[in-house]
């Protein structure tokens, strides 16, 4: 199939479907922040980009495929989505990986500088979050991390957007 065949109604409800999929993800990720307590270490963070980036693209295929935009628009739309769920996908295995001990993780993940002394030390320290190490897992769910689970979630929001980009209207 050809990025500029006629897109129809299998793009408009995989672009909807990967939108409203990556939206809901990195929300979760967010909310188990900002409302649950989780602080998250360095790969944590970095494993949200191809979300954040990709919402916006998925939301612009949505559009385009729902508006009968120009076909190569619509499908280009939608391989980015693909491509930026499997950097996603990589991103979250490796995070794995190193949870899992299989290689290391970056020196950097997790390290963090003492404060130094004088006026308001003891409350900068009180203040002061400390992010966790990239080598262990926050918690586990059916025997997986947060990033064993965003595997399975990059995996699937890149197959939509696959069959999507290049399936038939």
């Amino acid at each position: 199939m050809s990025l500029t065949a006629a897109t129809g109604k299998t793009q408009i409800i995989g672009a909807g479907l990967a939108a409203l999929g990556m939206a809901i993800t990195v929300g979760t990720a967010l909310g188990f922040q900002h409302i649950g307590g989780y602080i998250p270490c360095k790969l944590c963070l970095e494993q949200r980009l191809p979300y954040y980036i990709g919402v916006p693209v998925m939301a612009l295929a949505f559009l385009s495929a729902a508006l009968k935009g120009p076909p190569i628009v619509t499908r280009g739309l939608l391989l980015v989505g693909g491509l930026l769920m499997t950097w996603g996908l990589y991103l979250g295995g490796f995070h794995a990986g190193v949870e899992w001990g299989w290689w290391p993780g970056p020196t950097d993940c997790g390290v963090v500088e003492a404060p130094q002394g004088g006026s308001g030390s003891l409350l900068d320290q009180l203040n002061a979050v400390i992010p966790p190490s990239c080598d262990q897992a926050t918690g586990r769910f059916l025997g997986l991390s947060f990033a064993g689970w965003n595997v399975i979630t990059s995996l699937a929001l890149a197959a939509i957007a696959y069959v999507a980009a290049f399936r038939k209207a």
